[in-house]
């Protein structure tokens, strides 16, 4: 066992075609390649392998697990990226958090800036952070409290940990933001991307994409 021991076998490929392919990531899984040799399975290299050229869209938390978008071209890279950056994806998590938010439903919004003494921390700073928003609403319970759909209405990084964190409900199971009690009561950060859906840019069509949670 090393510091960093991804999870081995096949990747599931949730939908392929000519122009993108979307993968169901396993949690402990890199994203994309961190720094050193040891770093370099990560799942864009594990789709390139079987896909090549593919490129990255957007990234998962190593972390979470999930739906995660790679593009088959330069093009449909730029296209999909577009896509993101104007809030034209709609995103969908489930979460099991420590504690029951009230209200049930709401929004969370503090705007967020790197913690660099402490990368890759992320914190709310309301002088110089970037605004960020997040839509919650409570779904079930579990034992240590609520299981929650989250919808990042912007996307910055680790924006769902600390703002549920920021909140007093932090997710379970998180290494960098939950407190003693949320981070051991799970075996995993309790995040899933769970919903992709948008306008697949070459073909005009939905496409609206769902895995389940595995938690």
């Amino acid at each position: 066992m090393t510091a960093y021991d991804p999870p081995r076998g096949p990747l599931t490929i949730v939908h392929a075609d000519t122009h993108l392919i979307v993968i169901d990531k396993p949690s402990g899984l890199l994203s994309v390649p961190g720094r050193g040799p040891d770093k370099a399975d990560c799942a864009v290299a594990r789709v390139e392998a079987e896909f090549p050229g593919a490129l990255t869209v957007h990234r998962l938390d190593m972390a979470t697990s999930g739906l995660l978008m790679l593009a088959r071209s330069k093009e449909m890279q730029a296209a999909l990226s577009g896509l993101f950056e104007r809030g034209e994806v709609e995103k969908a998590y489930i979460a099991n958090v420590w504690g029951t938010p009230h209200p049930p439903a709401g929004e969370i919004d503090l705007p967020l800036i790197t913690d660099w003494p402490n990368r890759p921390r992320q914190m709310v700073d309301h002088d110089t952070g970037k605004p960020s928003l997040t839509r919650y609403d409570v779904s079930g319970t579990h034992p240590h409290g609520a299981r929650l759909t989250l919808t990042p209405l912007t996307g910055r990084s680790h924006q769902l940990r600390v703002h549920m964190a920021e909140a007093g409900h932090p997710i379970l199971g998180d290494e960098l933001y939950a407190h003693d009690a949320a981070r051991t009561a799970a075996p995993r950060l309790c995040l899933h991307a769970a919903r992709l859906a948008f306008t697949h840019p070459a073909t005009g069509q939905r496409v609206d994409l769902a895995s389940p949670c595995p938690f």
